[in-house]
Protein backbone atom coordinates (compact mmCIF):
# COMPACT_ATOMS: atom_id res chain seq x y z
CA UNK A 1 0.00 0.00 0.00
CA UNK A 2 1.46 3.57 -1.01
CA UNK A 3 1.55 6.01 2.07
CA UNK A 4 -0.76 9.21 1.97
CA UNK A 5 2.25 11.33 0.01
CA UNK A 6 3.09 8.74 -2.80
CA UNK A 7 0.06 8.67 -4.06
CA UNK A 8 -0.76 12.36 -4.09
CA UNK A 9 2.95 13.38 -5.65
CA UNK A 10 1.23 10.73 -8.43
CA UNK A 11 -2.26 12.74 -8.81
CA UNK A 12 -1.11 16.41 -7.75
CA UNK A 13 0.56 17.00 -11.03
CA UNK A 14 -1.74 14.97 -12.96
CA UNK A 15 -5.02 16.60 -11.34
CA UNK A 16 -2.90 20.28 -11.54
CA UNK A 17 -2.17 20.39 -15.36
CA UNK A 18 -5.70 19.72 -16.03
CA UNK A 19 -7.16 22.22 -13.92
CA UNK A 20 -4.83 25.20 -15.43
CA UNK A 21 -5.47 23.58 -18.87
CA UNK A 22 -9.32 24.74 -17.83
CA UNK A 23 -8.59 28.18 -16.60
CA UNK A 24 -9.03 27.32 -13.39
CA UNK A 25 -7.46 29.82 -10.44
CA UNK A 26 -4.41 29.38 -7.93
CA UNK A 27 -6.60 29.43 -5.21
CA UNK A 28 -9.38 26.65 -6.42
CA UNK A 29 -6.16 24.50 -7.78
CA UNK A 30 -4.95 24.30 -3.99
CA UNK A 31 -8.40 23.98 -2.39
CA UNK A 32 -9.03 21.10 -4.98
CA UNK A 33 -5.73 19.72 -4.53
CA UNK A 34 -6.33 19.48 -0.30
CA UNK A 35 -9.85 17.98 -0.75
CA UNK A 36 -8.31 15.12 -2.72
CA UNK A 37 -5.14 14.61 -0.41
CA UNK A 38 -8.29 14.57 2.77
CA UNK A 39 -9.72 11.97 0.94
CA UNK A 40 -6.99 9.90 0.21
CA UNK A 41 -5.80 10.13 3.89
CA UNK A 42 -9.62 8.78 4.83
CA UNK A 43 -9.53 6.03 2.26
CA UNK A 44 -5.26 5.04 2.82
CA UNK A 45 -5.94 3.94 -0.75
CA UNK A 46 -5.07 5.38 -4.09
CA UNK A 47 -8.27 6.81 -5.84
CA UNK A 48 -7.59 4.86 -8.57
CA UNK A 49 -8.99 1.80 -6.19
CA UNK A 50 -11.04 3.48 -4.51
CA UNK A 51 -14.79 1.87 -4.85
CA UNK A 52 -17.71 3.90 -5.14
CA UNK A 53 -19.16 2.90 -1.49
CA UNK A 54 -15.83 4.21 -0.32
CA UNK A 55 -16.14 7.95 -2.09
CA UNK A 56 -19.90 8.32 -0.32
CA UNK A 57 -18.69 6.97 2.73
CA UNK A 58 -15.95 9.77 3.06
CA UNK A 59 -18.92 12.17 2.34
CA UNK A 60 -20.96 10.98 4.90
CA UNK A 61 -17.78 11.27 7.25
CA UNK A 62 -17.33 14.94 6.57
CA UNK A 63 -21.20 15.31 7.45
CA UNK A 64 -21.31 13.44 10.65
CA UNK A 65 -17.89 13.04 11.65
CA UNK A 66 -16.59 16.24 11.16
CA UNK A 67 -19.72 18.09 10.78
CA UNK A 68 -18.13 20.49 8.09
CA UNK A 69 -20.54 23.11 6.38
CA UNK A 70 -22.80 22.13 3.00
CA UNK A 71 -19.95 24.81 0.76
CA UNK A 72 -17.17 22.67 1.92
CA UNK A 73 -18.65 19.51 1.08
CA UNK A 74 -20.19 20.90 -1.97
CA UNK A 75 -16.17 21.73 -3.28
CA UNK A 76 -15.16 18.36 -1.97
CA UNK A 77 -17.94 17.00 -4.01
CA UNK A 78 -16.40 19.22 -7.22
CA UNK A 79 -12.92 17.78 -6.22
CA UNK A 80 -13.80 14.50 -6.54
CA UNK A 81 -16.04 14.81 -9.72
CA UNK A 82 -13.06 16.37 -11.39
CA UNK A 83 -10.80 14.00 -10.59
CA UNK A 84 -12.71 11.03 -11.92
CA UNK A 85 -14.06 12.73 -14.51
CA UNK A 86 -10.87 14.72 -16.16
CA UNK A 87 -7.88 13.35 -14.34
CA UNK A 88 -8.67 9.30 -13.80
CA UNK A 89 -11.38 9.20 -16.88
CA UNK A 90 -13.70 7.20 -14.74
CA UNK A 91 -16.88 8.90 -14.80
CA UNK A 92 -19.22 5.81 -13.79
CA UNK A 93 -17.81 6.63 -10.11
CA UNK A 94 -19.66 9.96 -9.33
CA UNK A 95 -23.18 9.34 -11.54
CA UNK A 96 -24.87 8.79 -8.25
CA UNK A 97 -22.78 11.18 -5.88
CA UNK A 98 -25.05 14.26 -4.68
CA UNK A 99 -24.88 17.52 -4.22
CA UNK A 100 -25.36 18.61 -0.58
CA UNK A 101 -28.33 21.44 -0.49
CA UNK A 102 -27.27 24.48 -0.42
CA UNK A 103 -27.85 26.66 3.25
CA UNK A 104 -30.02 29.67 2.97
CA UNK A 105 -28.35 31.60 5.25
CA UNK A 106 -28.26 35.67 5.49
CA UNK A 107 -25.32 37.50 5.00
CA UNK A 108 -23.89 39.09 8.25
CA UNK A 109 -24.60 42.46 7.54
CA UNK A 110 -22.83 45.83 9.73
CA UNK A 111 -24.85 49.46 10.45
CA UNK A 112 -23.39 52.89 9.34
CA UNK A 113 -22.24 53.21 12.79
CA UNK A 114 -20.85 49.45 13.51
CA UNK A 115 -18.76 50.63 9.61
CA UNK A 116 -17.16 54.09 11.26
CA UNK A 117 -16.61 52.38 14.80
CA UNK A 118 -14.43 49.21 12.96
CA UNK A 119 -12.87 52.50 10.90
CA UNK A 120 -12.06 54.44 14.02
CA UNK A 121 -10.55 51.65 15.24
CA UNK A 122 -7.69 51.87 12.89
CA UNK A 123 -4.52 53.37 12.86
CA UNK A 124 -2.52 52.51 10.50
CA UNK A 125 -2.34 54.09 6.62
CA UNK A 126 -2.21 51.21 4.83
CA UNK A 127 -4.80 49.02 6.73
CA UNK A 128 -7.42 51.77 6.55
CA UNK A 129 -7.50 52.41 2.99
CA UNK A 130 -7.43 48.49 2.49
CA UNK A 131 -10.45 48.62 4.69
CA UNK A 132 -12.13 51.55 3.07
CA UNK A 133 -11.84 50.11 -0.36
CA UNK A 134 -12.75 46.61 0.99
CA UNK A 135 -16.08 48.60 2.20
CA UNK A 136 -17.17 51.58 0.10
CA UNK A 137 -16.39 49.41 -3.49
CA UNK A 138 -17.52 45.74 -2.42
CA UNK A 139 -14.70 44.09 -3.54
CA UNK A 140 -13.40 40.54 -2.60
CA UNK A 141 -10.62 39.86 -0.51
CA UNK A 142 -8.89 38.71 -3.16
CA UNK A 143 -9.65 41.49 -5.78
CA UNK A 144 -8.30 43.79 -3.47
CA UNK A 145 -5.27 42.36 -2.42
CA UNK A 146 -4.19 42.11 -6.17
CA UNK A 147 -5.00 45.78 -6.85
CA UNK A 148 -2.07 47.82 -9.17
CA UNK A 149 -2.19 51.27 -8.80
CA UNK A 150 -3.20 51.65 -12.60
CA UNK A 151 -6.39 49.91 -11.65
CA UNK A 152 -7.54 53.01 -9.58
CA UNK A 153 -9.14 55.84 -12.25
CA UNK A 154 -9.53 58.82 -10.30
CA UNK A 155 -10.88 61.13 -13.37
CA UNK A 156 -13.72 58.17 -13.89
CA UNK A 157 -14.21 57.66 -9.91
CA UNK A 158 -14.01 53.87 -10.90
CA UNK A 159 -12.15 50.73 -10.23
CA UNK A 160 -11.03 48.13 -12.85
CA UNK A 161 -11.28 44.90 -11.13
CA UNK A 162 -8.98 42.23 -13.16
CA UNK A 163 -9.58 38.83 -13.10
CA UNK A 164 -12.36 38.72 -10.34
CA UNK A 165 -14.42 35.49 -9.31
CA UNK A 166 -15.38 33.63 -12.80
CA UNK A 167 -11.39 35.22 -14.44
CA UNK A 168 -14.12 37.75 -14.93
CA UNK A 169 -12.87 41.86 -15.12
CA UNK A 170 -15.80 44.24 -14.02
CA UNK A 171 -16.01 48.07 -12.79
CA UNK A 172 -17.31 49.08 -9.59
CA UNK A 173 -17.31 52.72 -8.00
CA UNK A 174 -14.18 54.90 -6.28
CA UNK A 175 -15.60 56.42 -3.15
CA UNK A 176 -14.49 59.71 -2.53
CA UNK A 177 -13.49 59.35 0.97
CA UNK A 178 -11.54 55.99 0.02
CA UNK A 179 -9.59 58.23 -2.62
CA UNK A 180 -8.16 60.89 0.07
CA UNK A 181 -7.58 57.88 2.31
CA UNK A 182 -5.84 56.62 -0.67
CA UNK A 183 -3.80 59.47 -1.55
CA UNK A 184 -2.79 59.65 1.92
CA UNK A 185 -1.29 56.36 2.47
CA UNK A 186 0.40 56.18 -1.32
CA UNK A 187 2.16 59.65 -0.08
CA UNK A 188 3.80 58.20 2.62
CA UNK A 189 4.34 54.25 1.23
CA UNK A 190 4.49 55.19 -2.21
CA UNK A 191 3.29 51.67 -3.59
CA UNK A 192 4.79 51.12 -7.61
CA UNK A 193 3.19 48.08 -9.06
CA UNK A 194 0.68 46.49 -6.18
CA UNK A 195 -1.54 49.00 -4.67
CA UNK A 196 -0.66 47.04 -1.76
CA UNK A 197 2.67 45.31 -1.98
CA UNK A 198 2.97 42.47 0.44
CA UNK A 199 6.23 41.26 2.73
CA UNK A 200 7.66 39.55 0.01
CA UNK A 201 9.63 41.37 -3.12
CA UNK A 202 7.88 41.66 -5.86
CA UNK A 203 4.16 40.27 -4.39
CA UNK A 204 1.10 42.30 -3.29
CA UNK A 205 -0.41 41.63 0.41
CA UNK A 206 -1.76 38.61 0.60
CA UNK A 207 -5.53 37.92 1.27
CA UNK A 208 -4.45 36.41 4.59
CA UNK A 209 -3.45 39.43 6.05
CA UNK A 210 -6.33 41.60 4.98
CA UNK A 211 -8.38 39.26 6.91
CA UNK A 212 -6.33 39.29 9.94
CA UNK A 213 -6.39 43.46 9.63
CA UNK A 214 -10.10 43.34 9.80
CA UNK A 215 -10.51 40.81 12.54
CA UNK A 216 -8.43 43.10 14.89
CA UNK A 217 -9.90 45.97 13.91
CA UNK A 218 -13.40 44.71 14.56
CA UNK A 219 -11.75 43.17 17.74
CA UNK A 220 -10.64 46.84 18.67
CA UNK A 221 -13.73 48.20 17.77
CA UNK A 222 -15.65 45.92 20.67
CA UNK A 223 -18.21 44.39 17.78
CA UNK A 224 -20.13 41.49 18.83
CA UNK A 225 -20.83 40.16 15.27
CA UNK A 226 -18.02 37.99 13.75
CA UNK A 227 -16.50 40.37 10.93
CA UNK A 228 -14.59 39.55 8.15
CA UNK A 229 -13.73 41.05 4.73
CA UNK A 230 -16.56 39.33 3.01
CA UNK A 231 -18.79 40.86 5.49
CA UNK A 232 -18.22 44.58 4.01
CA UNK A 233 -19.24 43.31 0.93
CA UNK A 234 -22.58 42.37 2.33
CA UNK A 235 -22.90 45.81 3.87
CA UNK A 236 -21.66 47.27 1.13
CA UNK A 237 -24.84 46.14 -0.78
CA UNK A 238 -27.16 46.21 1.83
CA UNK A 239 -26.22 49.86 2.54
CA UNK A 240 -26.34 50.58 -1.33
CA UNK A 241 -29.82 48.93 -1.36
CA UNK A 242 -31.21 50.60 1.66
CA UNK A 243 -30.28 53.98 -0.51
CA UNK A 244 -32.51 53.60 -3.39
CA UNK A 245 -29.88 51.46 -5.68
CA UNK A 246 -31.30 48.80 -8.16
CA UNK A 247 -30.52 45.22 -7.74
CA UNK A 248 -29.69 45.08 -11.48
CA UNK A 249 -26.81 47.94 -10.35
CA UNK A 250 -25.68 46.42 -7.15
CA UNK A 251 -25.23 42.60 -9.07
CA UNK A 252 -23.06 44.43 -11.86
CA UNK A 253 -20.47 46.08 -8.98
CA UNK A 254 -20.48 42.52 -7.13
CA UNK A 255 -19.84 40.66 -10.26
CA UNK A 256 -22.45 38.27 -9.57
CA UNK A 257 -23.11 36.02 -12.38
CA UNK A 258 -26.88 35.40 -10.73
CA UNK A 259 -29.23 37.92 -9.96
CA UNK A 260 -30.63 35.36 -7.16
CA UNK A 261 -27.44 35.80 -5.49
CA UNK A 262 -28.05 39.49 -5.29
CA UNK A 263 -31.78 39.23 -3.84
CA UNK A 264 -30.74 37.76 -0.76
CA UNK A 265 -30.07 41.43 0.29
CA UNK A 266 -33.31 42.38 -0.29
CA UNK A 267 -33.93 39.96 3.10
CA UNK A 268 -31.48 42.12 5.32
CA UNK A 269 -32.13 45.45 3.76
CA UNK A 270 -33.83 47.48 6.89
CA UNK A 271 -35.80 50.05 5.57
CA UNK A 272 -37.74 47.77 3.57
CA UNK A 273 -38.28 45.68 6.90
CA UNK A 274 -39.19 48.96 8.75
CA UNK A 275 -42.42 49.57 6.28
CA UNK A 276 -44.12 46.43 7.77
CA UNK A 277 -45.74 46.73 10.37
CA UNK A 278 -45.68 43.81 12.94
CA UNK A 279 -49.44 42.63 13.53
CA UNK A 280 -49.05 43.20 17.67
CA UNK A 281 -48.59 46.91 16.51
CA UNK A 282 -51.63 47.14 14.39
CA UNK A 283 -54.10 45.75 16.76
CA UNK A 284 -56.13 49.00 17.32
CA UNK A 285 -56.25 49.76 13.55
CA UNK A 286 -53.03 51.76 13.43
CA UNK A 287 -49.56 51.66 14.09
CA UNK A 288 -48.76 52.55 17.60
CA UNK A 289 -46.46 54.50 19.73
CA UNK A 290 -44.33 52.15 21.99
CA UNK A 291 -45.45 55.04 24.45
CA UNK A 292 -49.25 54.48 23.50
CA UNK A 293 -49.71 51.25 23.71
CA UNK A 294 -53.05 49.74 23.67
CA UNK A 295 -54.82 49.84 27.58
CA UNK A 296 -55.23 46.28 28.11
CA UNK A 297 -52.25 44.89 27.02
CA UNK A 298 -50.11 47.28 28.65
CA UNK A 299 -52.24 46.53 31.82
CA UNK A 300 -51.54 42.59 31.42
CA UNK A 301 -47.57 43.65 31.16
CA UNK A 302 -47.71 45.78 34.73
CA UNK A 303 -49.63 42.40 36.01
CA UNK A 304 -46.68 40.00 34.68
CA UNK A 305 -43.50 42.16 36.03
CA UNK A 306 -45.20 41.99 39.29
CA UNK A 307 -46.11 38.42 39.82
CA UNK A 308 -42.87 36.76 40.62
CA UNK A 309 -44.16 33.09 39.57
CA UNK A 310 -44.62 32.21 36.07
CA UNK A 311 -46.98 29.26 34.96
Amino acid sequence: MLRGDEVMGKIRDRMTEQLRLRGYSRQTINAYILQIRNLVRYTGRSPDIVTEEELKSYLLFLVNTRKVSASYRNQSVSAIKFLYRHVLKKPFMITDIPRPKREQKLPSVLSFDEVMGLFSAVRNRKHLAILALCYSAGLRVSEVAALKVSDIDSDRMMIHVHGGKGKKDRYTVLSGIALELLRDYAFYFKPKKWLFPGGRKGRHITPRSIQSMVSTAARKAHLRKHVTTHTLRHSFATHLLENGTGLRYIQELLGHKSAKTTQRYTHVAKKKLRRIASPLDTISGSRMDPEVQQPALKNQIRLLKRNKHTE
